[in-house]
């Protein structure tokens, strides 16, 4: 693929069929459950995305505590961007659920909350168990997406220098799975799958950006590499 392919947000019309997906996320909590491999009590954090709150979760919390995870949000409301304060507010609740259940979380992160996922993995690997990323943008220029003017209008300081000292694409010390989709509206699909060496596996899920933490094969796909990172530890080999 050629450098000209590989740089720039997705198209307008991708980024319209995004909005289509709005209503179906809002209704989002009301459906069921979705069937994946069983857990063992392991205790799974989903972060929420920009400007979404732990109700864009529920389906995939709900979908994992039916498989038998201990299921969590995040716990600190609406996702508005880049704060010291709430980087600091989440590293102490993953401790603390760390603390409760004997054993470090996995994260899930869909979008900006992937990035925060990957940032608490840095600075507490011994809390973390695993972080996998949903169309998170930690890849290549901060602008390869459709949500930067956006976020820039809504915070005081610019997408490309976050009032924290990060480095978005290095990789966090603990395994590391980047999920995206060629078929994202919001979040370049490169920005999201990254370099080889910034990630340990990459995922391609044929979904929408709206739809990674919702749509049955989102969170089916979720399920399997859950399953098969804590098959993995178990043999104690690999991611």
């Amino acid at each position: 693929m050629s450098a000209q392919q590989e740089s720039g947000p997705p198209s307008l019309l991708r980024w319209m069929r995004e909005g289509l997906e709005i209503p179906g996320l809002i209704a989002s909590p009301l459906l069921p459950p979705v069937p994946i491999p069983a857990g063992q009590g392991q205790p799974v954090m989903v972060l929420p995305g920009y400007l979404t709150t732990d109700t864009s979760s529920v389906r995939l919390r709900r979908s994992l505590g039916a498989a038998g995870y201990a299921a969590y949000g995040w716990g600190l409301g609406r996702n508005v961007g880049a704060r010291a304060a709430l980087l600091a507010q989440l590293g102490r609740r993953i401790a603390a659920i760390a603390r409760s259940h004997g054993q470090p979380v996995a994260l899930v992160g869909w979008s900006l909350g992937g990035v925060y996922a990957r940032e608490i993995a840095k600075l507490q690997p011994q809390d973390v168990a695993l972080v996998i990323t949903l169309g998170s943008p930690f890849s290549g220029n901060p602008r390869d997406n459709n949500a930067w003017r956006v976020y820039e209008l809504l915070n005081d300081h610019p997408v490309d220098n976050p009032p924290l000292p990060v480095n978005l694409a290095a990789k966090p010390p603990v395994p590391t799975i980047a999920v995206w989709s060629r078929r994202d509206g919001i979040i370049a699909p490169h920005a999201a799958r990254g370099l080889p060496h910034e990630s340990d596996r990459r995922v391609d899920v044929d979904c929408l950006h709206l739809t990674f933490a919702r749509a049955p094969n989102g969170i089916a796909a979720i399920g399997t590499l859950l399953a098969e990172h804590y098959a993995a530890a178990e043999r104690g080999s690999g991611p």
